[in-house]
């Protein structure tokens, strides 16, 4: 009775809770919410001052007793409370326009391959707390390929990379199931170090996260191309101590990310090489499909293309593919639910 009523007055959502950004999916209206996953608190009182875009603009610039920080790490919840009130925040925001005062929608969640028992628990207990009636947690492989609208329920095989903030995740799915996998705590997040620690090695340059980002989006390439793309960057100088000017180029980014972005193709490589010979056959013919905001970075479809001689795609806006499967997965979750691996659990309190 409880559920049925909750029900009318609260919308279904789906949530890709990614450790850079989080995106919202409300059943019947599409994505409404992305974000990143950044939450500013002051620590003296506990509140919560500013949640997504806002927070991130304080990332590095707050006085000591706030802290603007991801609540998030390599995927998978790092800060419980924070996480919580960034799911509740997120949650009441849906529902803000509506004449809910207690909302208590259902909650499909991305989480990745691989977790422990305690690492899903904490997303649901989060999800739960934050004033979810219902949490179903759901791959985030399994979630991209249903978000690119790939077959997943066919016998044939179909292999999808969803390159993250946190993690990358490398599976081979048939028949509603992961039949192999590979789950990576490497991914865009590492570019970013690998920038920030070329600059302090090679230049004696100290820059700031945003800094890096801001670099790997601009004139980030995989592969070797004649073109220079030149970007002015500011950080602080190791030697003086002093602010300083240079340029860098995509070649000094391509050199920088260059490792990591080997250890992501080699684990691609390597999942290949242990299917089994008839997935094998599938996904030559069919491919391999790229999501995930790692997807964008300039030649890595050519470039995995190259080292696996198999077809390689990017799926259609790449950053929403797997709250997009949340989305496909509350529209039709009679007839998905055989696709979700990863359990359920239920909340009327």
């Amino acid at each position: 009775m409880f559920n049925n009523l909750f029900g009318r007055v609260s919308k279904d959502i789906g949530i890709d809770l990614g450790t850079a950004n989080t995106l919202v999916y409300v059943r019947d209206r599409g994505i409404v919410i992305n974000e990143p996953s950044v939450v500013a608190v002051n620590e003296r009182t506990g509140q919560i001052l500013a949640v997504g875009k806002e927070a991130k603009e304080m990332v590095g610039k707050t006085p000591p007793h706030i802290t603007a920080t991801r609540p998030l790490a390599k995927g998978v919840v790092s800060d419980f409370e924070v996480t919580e009130k960034m799911l509740k925040h997120f949650i009441d925001k849906v529902h803000r326009e509506t004449f809910s005062v207690f909302p208590k929608p259902r909650v499909v969640i991305a989480i990745p391959l691989g977790v422990t028992e305690v690492e899903r628990k904490a997303v649901e207990d989060a999800a739960r707390q934050a004033g979810a009636r219902e949490v179903i947690l759901v791959e985030e492989a399994m979630a991209a390929a249903i978000g690119a609208r790939l077959p997943v329920r066919d016998s044939m095989g179909t292999m999808i990379v969803d390159i993250g903030g946190g993690t990358t995740e490398i599976a081979v799915i048939s028949l509603g199931g992961v039949v192999n996998w590979r789950s990576l705590r490497t991914a865009g997040d590492d570019l970013n170090q690998d920038i920030i620690n070329y600059a302090r090695d090679q230049f004696n340059l100290l820059i700031g996260e945003r800094t890096a980002e801001r670099l790997k989006v601009s004139i980030a390439t995989t592969m070797p191309i004649d073109e220079d793309i030149f970007l002015p960057i500011r950080g602080r100088d190791l030697v003086t101590g002093l602010p300083k000017e240079l340029q860098f180029t995509n070649h000094n980014v391509r050199e920088a990310i260059d490792r990591t972005i080997a250890l992501i193709v080699d684990n691609i490589k390597a999942t290949i090489e242990s299917t089994p010979p008839e997935l094998l056959a599938d996904i030559y013919e069919r491919g391999i499909v790229l999501s995930g905001g790692g997807a964008l970075l300039p030649q890595l479809d050519d470039r995995i293309r190259g080292e696996t001689n198999v077809p390689v795609r990017v799926v259609d806006d790449p950053l929403t593919a797997v709250v997009r499967g949340t989305g496909l997965i509350l529209e039709n979750l009679d007839e998905l639910r055989d696709v979700i691996t990863v359990g359920h659990t239920n909340s009327t309190e």
